[in-house]
């Protein structure tokens, strides 16, 4: 009879192990491994990540992590469990679908612990039928253009590399940003740093030069008042994560202007990310928006939650929060 069980020890390596290459995010396998570690070390990991397996005897039929979070629906604060890296081992009979067994007993652990929402990531819908009793969080890939000066000169904004001692700044901006949208999640410091932390690990362990990160900050003072963090790979910079004190965003559009103007002689990158509705510095227009290629899944678990239907308009939600 197959059983849930936490992967610790060697039953953790052979899970990863076990991980199909399409949910390694462009790292090899040895890098999974070390990624898988280094992140489980965080603080914030230690507290609220945990990977667990379906196995029956020796062999791992499905694997999953589970993250517990903290959010926020119509003022109301909300404990959300989160589902990542959920794969299961095909049946070769096909008398079981192993991966909706995992999750149906997660979610079923999680209604047990308290949890009212449950999230999950998935490639776009095309790829295979909704689970059951999620529904769509509407997200937008939104692909922009910067402005510059017809001198290709930087604006006047002192940059410089985002540090430890910013984040506590990074997450008071994110959560004044946050608290007009009906739905987000609550980044408290340990949070934001686990991100950043891990989307360093991302950038770090992939091939030698295929992918880089840029974590800069605008200061007002001695403090961050600005800040961007941006995925680099062929020529495209995904915003995983920004914030500006000032409610237009102008710190982030010049920060991405002093970033395109350090090397002018370089041809324009596309700059692609998910912007919280009705956040555009002026210095950027949208020039395209269509469906995040990464689907979005929420499901009530709590009676606590009387309602979930969100439009775009109703969500905040960053790249870099996709577990």
């Amino acid at each position: 009879m197959p059983t849930v069980v936490p992967a610790e020890g060697p039953l953790l390596q052979r899970l990863v192990a076990a991980t199909p290459q399409a949910l390694y995010r462009g790292l090899s396998r040895k890098a999974l491994v070390t990624f898988d570690a280094a992140q489980a070390k965080t603080t914030w990991a230690l507290h609220h990540q945990r990977r667990f397996a379906l196995v029956e005897g020796d062999q791992v039929l499905a694997g999953a992590a589970r993250y517990d979070l903290a959010g926020m629906l119509d003022q109301q604060p909300l404990r959300i469990c989160a589902l990542g890296s959920v794969f299961g081992v095909p049946d070769p009979a096909g008398a079981a679908d192993h991966a909706v067994a995992l999750v149906d007993q997660l979610l079923k652990d999680a209604t047990r612990d308290g949890a009212d929402l449950a999230l999950m990531f998935r490639m776009p819908e095309t790829a295979g039928p909704r689970p059951q009793g999620f529904e769509v969080v509407p997200l937008f890939d939104a692909e922009l253009t910067v402005a510059e000066s017809s001198r290709h000169g930087a604006p006047m904004t002192l940059v410089r590399g985002g540090e430890d001692r910013d984040v506590a700044a990074i997450a008071a901006m994110g959560r004044a940003r946050a608290a007009r949208f009906r739905f987000h999640l609550d980044r408290d410091v340990d949070l934001v740093r686990y991100t950043l932390t891990r989307t360093r690990l991302f950038a770090g362990l992939r091939s030698a030069g295929s992918a880089q990160l840029i974590f800069v900050i605008a200061e007002e003072g001695i403090t961050a008042a600005a800040y961007v963090v941006i995925s680099v790979s062929a020529g495209t910079w995904t915003i995983e994560e920004c914030g500006d004190r000032d409610a237009s965003g102008a710190r982030v559009g010049a920060l991405l202007q002093a970033l395109i103007a350090r090397e002018p002689v370089e041809s324009r990158p596309v700059i692609r990310g998910w912007l919280p509705p009705g956040f555009v510095p002026p210095q950027v227009t949208i020039s395209s928006l269509e469906p995040a290629g990464q689907v979005l899944l929420a499901r009530v678990l709590s009676a606590r939650v009387p309602r979930l239907t969100l439009s775009s308009a109703d969500v905040l939600y960053w790249r870099n929060d996709m577990f």
